[in-house]
């Protein structure tokens, strides 16, 4: 996975700059630097240089900057030639260079990747360089930063070294059975330490939700019957006239994407054609589109008709709920209260009832604070961090791991049992930061980044 030779490649966006960078790391950059400026310049200073080909040819005129191995982003030789952000300058600037002997194109991620392998971070700070790149607001920015800085692996450490305290203990009451009539796993307290570990495992995963929600956001799709207001609802949710809106039943027949944010975190809202029977083919169509979009959604907003009777609200809300798998959330929005005299919010059984009026706005804050509470989501990035979902299902794992622990120590006094369970533990936690994980893990995640990242 890892070899021996320099990686090189256009570290800029593809398109014309100012400046455009080509990073060059690995033991032969120092040859690349002799070939193309002539020298190798000053570590940590800024040359103002000529790049040149192999006949001697001035390619460009620019910045050359030398990191000198292990004090450089790689941990390795870095040399970073800062050219003119033309495409065609940059693509001679980076032809000169892979003809420089035993350098090759870097792929997607490998400077990361490098980095990581010399320890010059851990996997979670690695995954956090792409965040930061990939960072839609303020908030996400402030989080991918903290993971970055190593706030979300402290967090993980924390954890990890409780565990070892515990499973320490529990393997030298193994080692030193009772004597003297006295069972040194219960007078240790051991129960009780695995429920308090179970507690902070719980805070560091409300805490990765959050990042998590902030990183990918939350797929809402907007359903109902026709002419509930689900277009109007769209058009209030993004602040602009997105989806036609008018009194006709069935003018959304195709679905409608926007994204929009709230307090940082992404919301991707996807507008569906009216669920019903119809003999329309292309309504037909739209209608089989909105299943689909239901289906893969993770979260509905149910959109009824406050005029409409209570007990047809009441059949159209069963009928499409029956529809809708169990494990998706489901909100009913109660639209066009501006038109009623009354409130009828506790009327429409076990799911979460808002009522809003899309015309004139009115309960659409109440919306935004559901659906943020929803995700687990708090607007607070002060000790934030990204997550990934993957991190989610290590955390998710070793929570598991933990829980058989206490029943093996609690119901079945099963010392041994209860000691790998915490191991199992350890090696999910660890997983999060790359102390125990598998080369096609790695390449699967540093295969998501940018080449030249």
């Amino acid at each position: 996975m890892f070899d021996n030779q320099t990686i090189a490649a256009v570290a800029t966006p593809v398109g014309r700059g100012g400046v455009g960078i080509i990073r060059i790391s690995g033991t032969s950059a120092r040859h690349c630097a002799q070939r193309i400026v002539g020298h190798v310049p000053k570590t940590r200073y800024a040359e103002y240089v000529g790049f040149n080909d192999e006949n001697g040819r001035t390619i460009d005129r620019g910045i050359a900057l030398f990191f000198a191995a292990p004090n450089s982003y790689t941990g390795e030789d870095v040399l970073e030639l800062q050219a003119h952000g033309g495409s065609a300058v940059l693509d001679l600037l980076l032809k000169e260079v892979l003809k420089t002997e035993n350098v090759r194109q870097a792929g997607p991620g490998e400077f990361t990747q490098r980095a990581f392998l010399n320890d010059k971070m851990d996997l979670a700070q690695a995954e956090a360089v792409a965040d930061l790149i990939e960072a839609s607001s303020e908030q996400a920015v402030r989080s991918a930063n903290n993971s970055l800085n190593g706030e979300f692996s402290a967090r993980v450490h924390e954890l990890t070294e409780k565990l070892i305290n515990l499973r320490t203990y529990i393997e030298a009451a193994i080692d030193f059975p009772e004597e003297d009539g006295v069972d040194y796993l219960a007078a240790g307290g051991i129960s009780e330490k695995t429920e308090e570990l179970l507690k902070d495992v719980n805070k560091v995963k409300q805490a990765a939700l959050n990042g998590a929600a902030l990183r990918e956001g939350m797929k809402i799709v907007i359903a109902g019957r026709p002419n509930a207001g689900k277009s109007s609802l769209l058009n209030r949710l993004s602040g602009q006239e997105t989806a036609i809106v008018t009194s006709i039943a069935g003018t959304t027949r195709d679905t409608l994407r926007e994204q929009i944010f709230i307090d940082g975190m992404p919301l991707h809202i996807i507008d569906t054609a009216g669920l019903r029977d119809t003999d329309d083919e292309v309504e037909k169509i739209g209608v089989t589109r909105a299943w689909k979009e239901i289906s893969d959604a993770d979260m509905v907003l149910l959109v009824i008709d406050a005029t409409v009777s209570d007990s047809e609200n009441q059949r159209i809300i069963q009928d499409i709920t029956e529809k809708i798998p169990d494990n998706l959330k489901i909100c009913i929005v109660l639209n066009k209260t501006d038109l009623i005299k009354e409130s009828k919010g506790g009327r429409f059984g076990k799911h979460a009832v808002i009522e809003i009026s899309a015309k004139t706005g009115d309960g659409i804050d109440r919306l935004r604070n559901h659906l943020k509470s929803s995700m687990g989501y708090t607007s607070c990035t002060e000790g934030s961090f990204t997550a990934r979902r993957r991190h989610l299902e290590a955390i998710d794992a070793a929570q598991s791991h933990i829980l058989l622990a206490k029943q093996q120590l609690d119901v079945y006094a099963a010392g041994e049992l209860a000691a790998e369970e915490l191991r199992f533990a350890q090696n999910s936690l660890n997983e999060i930061t790359g102390e125990f994980t598998s080369d096609d893990l790695l390449t699967r995640i540093f295969s998501s980044f940018c080449i030249g990242k």
